[in-house]
């Protein structure tokens, strides 16, 4: 798992997006070296999470409606459908080869540990801290 050229393009548009003001996508692409097409389809999905709400028209921009101090770096990851889990067994209906012919995995069971751990550090890291360090 690692984080997508997505997620951190995500990240770019909160970061423009978090003074407050409303701006339209091609300036966002514009100011922080993001694809206009790739911008676009982010800013689908970041509306479809509700971090962001998008108006249309000649007055039309987008615009934060979420408070980054509340939104963890694992909701991002899920809002962008990227998969948070370090290994395929970790994902919720995987039907493993090995468990069907052998009862136990131990390999398993301790990645889970290691995928408790990763998931409790991203819940743990607001967007707010990860734009500004604070």
């Amino acid at each position: 798992m690692l984080i997508t050229r997505e997620t951190d393009y995500a990240l770019r548009i909160l970061r423009a997006l978090s003074d407050g003001s409303q701006k339209t996508v091609g300036r966002i692409a514009a100011e922080q070296l993001i694809p206009q097409q790739f911008a676009y389809k982010i800013m689908k999905k970041l509306s479809k999470a509700g971090l962001v709400s998008v108006s249309r028209g000649t007055e039309g921009g987008c615009r934060l409606s979420a408070d980054l101090k509340e939104v963890s770096l694992y909701h991002l990851m899920e809002a962008m459908e990227e998969g948070t889990q370090i290994i395929a067994c970790m994902q919720d209906g995987y039907e493993c080869p090995w468990k069907e012919k052998n009862s136990l995995c131990r390999i398993h069971g301790r990645l889970a540990l290691v995928q408790r751990r990763l998931d409790k550090e991203l819940k743990g890291h607001s967007l707010h801290n990860l734009i500004f360090g604070t």
